[in-house]
């Protein structure tokens, strides 16, 4: 152990005023609804926040809560089922109610506990240690008391060295928020982009002359003025009735497998050794995943760049895991879940196609709808898509599209390929700089 590192008791500081150790609110389940403040589980934490499937507590019973509520600075620890996951509540992220499974670790003086050093300190082998021994004790699942963390120990350099490691390592972090929120933005800009001429058919209203819409439909001037007149002119001034409504006239209504290969065959052979997507590493917002290992192919769904996965087992549909496959080399095959779909668009759709679409509400409430097997185990079967219906575009326009939103998901697989680099390095540099074993010095020498 570096020199100046001292271990203090947990009971201590908490007795001295230093630390405050919180759990969760016990909400009855009428007391959650679905606006409000998101009501945090153990699902919606692994290393940051996720509340797009949470349950909300609504503000004005927010006084029930007490001291239950996030404040920025919190070390966010599972304890109870999932025990061992972490997150660090930011000065920006929003704020939230605990629920019993989770507590948090509150410095309470942040000039002798520098809460960020405290978020990496417990990612240490140290804190493994010591809640691993005390989470299995009993018959049910997994679980920590507060009282068993009260016992515990932790291990602080001086506050100077405790800001500069948290400096390091947190810069890194910084960082790979900021390209996860840039690869957010540029998704959702092609998304937009794809509810605009495909489902809302905006510059076919434009060119027929129609009033602006607000606030939920097309916002424009009647002129498009957001779409340059050499594209506007490629779309059709007029609709023509369709199964599906009014549709773009020249346009047709096809079933999906026509435009779209569902689960297209991948050549992989039993025991190569291949990149491998564990559905627990697929996302429910953003594109590309951020964990990818190579395993031996034993069975599952195949997969090259291009290709769309859907999560097509409940809860991970209704959650939103999907993914567009950016991560492979030319030419190799990955392979994951069986409880994936992939999705291929046959020319001229460009790839991005079918991951804009599995993104689409449209698409999401089908899927949902096909369910079919036992209550908890409801799965889509794949021969259900061959009911979907979509409305198939011209050439030019398929083409178009793609050239727009080809950069936009390239810059936006650049930013998670960097953050993959930055999470290496952080994982590599944590255990070595909250042990002692690395000094500050070495440490910022290697991030620079």
């Amino acid at each position: 152990m570096a020199g100046e590192w001292k271990q203090h008791e947990v009971s201590r500081l908490i007795d001295q005023g230093t630390l405050f150790i919180g759990d969760g609110y016990r909400a009855k389940n009428e007391e959650l609804t679905t606006s409000g403040l998101p009501f945090a589980r153990a699902g919606n934490v692994n290393g940051g926040f996720q509340f797009n499937d949470a349950d909300h507590f609504p503000e004005e019973n927010l006084a029930r809560v007490g001291n239950k509520v996030s404040q920025p600075g919190d070390v966010v620890f599972t304890s109870k089922g999932t025990v061992g996951r972490f997150a660090f509540v930011r000065p920006d992220t929003a704020r939230f109610v605990y629920s019993p499974q989770l507590c948090f670790w509150r410095s309470l003086d942040p000039s002798l506990i520098e809460p960020r050093f405290l978020f990496y300190w417990m990612f240490g082998r140290e804190f493994f240690v010591q809640f691993k021994g005390v989470a299995g004790q009993t018959d049910m699942a997994e679980y920590v008391s507060l009282t068993d963390q009260r016992r515990m120990h932790i291990i602080l350099p001086p506050p100077d060295e405790q800001r500069a490691i948290a400096q390091i390592l947190g810069t890194l972090d910084d960082k790979i928020e900021l390209n996860r929120r840039m690869s957010e933005t540029l998704e959702a800009m092609a998304r937009a982009l794809f509810k605009s001429w495909f489902i809302d058919f905006d510059p076919v209203r434009a060119r027929r002359g129609d009033p602006p819409w607000s606030p939920n439909g097309w916002a424009g001037t009647g002129a498009c003025p957001y779409i340059r007149p050499t594209i506007l002119d490629l779309f059709p001034d007029r609709f023509e009735d369709s199964d599906l409504g009014g549709i773009p006239a020249g346009w047709e209504v096809k079933p999906l497998p026509e435009a779209i290969e569902v689960n297209p065959t991948r050549p992989l052979r039993k025991g190569e050794i291949a990149p491998y997507l564990d559905m627990a590493n697929m996302l429910t917002r953003g594109h590309s995943p951020d964990e990818v290992v190579d395993r031996p192919f034993g069975s599952g769904m195949r997969f090259v760049n291009g290709d769309t996965l859907v999560a097509r087992i409940t809860p991970c549909l209704e959650n939103g895991k999907t993914a567009f496959v950016d991560f492979l080399t030319d030419g190799q095959v990955g392979w994951g879940s069986t409880e994936y779909i992939v999705l291929r668009p046959k020319p001229p759709l460009p790839a991005e196609f079918a991951y804009c679409l599995a993104r689409s509400n449209g698409f999401r409430d089908f899927a949902i709808q096909s369910m079919t097997g036992s209550s908890g185990r409801q799965r889509v079967p794949a021969e259900s898509l061959a009911h979907f219906r979509l409305v198939a575009v011209s050439k030019p326009i398929a083409e178009l599209f793609g050239r727009l939103v080809k950069p936009l998901f390239a810059r936006a697989g650049d930013a998670v390929k960097e953050s993959r680099s930055l999470a290496a390095l952080r994982d590599t540099l944590l255990p070595k700089l909250i042990s002692g074993e690395l000094r500050v010095t070495a440490a910022e020498a290697g991030v620079a």
